[in-house]
């Protein structure tokens, strides 16, 4: 081989990698995060115990999820570089969803069990219900929109 061909092939396997390594959740400290995100968090988590912190960069763009939980349920809060909120996972009792949410989750789950049920707002606006469902033996997930319709797509 062709020192040439050794270096090309050498700078795709490196560029596959990194491509692969894009999108990676990695665990972080908190003393790792910008400024601005650690003040979202102080604003986020008042009252909540945290639980661990994650940064991502997809399609360039850097995120960092906040993992807390209040009140005895699960908070996830995402946010951009700046600090701005993006998105929130907030876990919500089933028998504490609208009835309309409620009913929609029960006709998705297809007679599986629903587990853990969380609320997705995005950009301050409540844009879906999400459930684990359990059909033999395997999980997955489902989503209705917010008065418990069925999604155009997944949010």
């Amino acid at each position: 081989m062709s020192v040439a061909r050794g270096v090309a092939v050498g700078l795709v396997a490196a560029l596959v990698l990194a491509g692969a390594a894009s999108g990676q959740e990695r665990k972080i400290q908190r003393s790792e995060l910008p400024p601005a995100v650690e003040r979202a968090v102080a604003a986020e988590s008042q009252g909540a115990e945290i639980r661990g912190f994650s940064v991502e960069t997809e399609h360039g763009q850097t995120h960092y999820e906040a993992e807390m939980t209040i009140n005895g349920h699960s908070k996830d809060v995402l946010m951009d570089s700046t600090g701005a909120v993006v998105e929130v996972e907030e876990q919500v009792a089933l028998d504490a969803l609208p009835p309309a949410v409620h009913s929609g989750l029960t006709a998705r789950a297809r007679g599986g069990k629903i587990g853990k049920v969380e609320s997705l707002t995005k950009h301050g606006r409540l844009v879906a219900y999400e459930a684990v469902v359990t059909t033999n033996g395997k999980r997955s997930e489902i989503q209705v929109g917010p008065e418990g319709e069925v999604l155009p797509h997944e949010e």
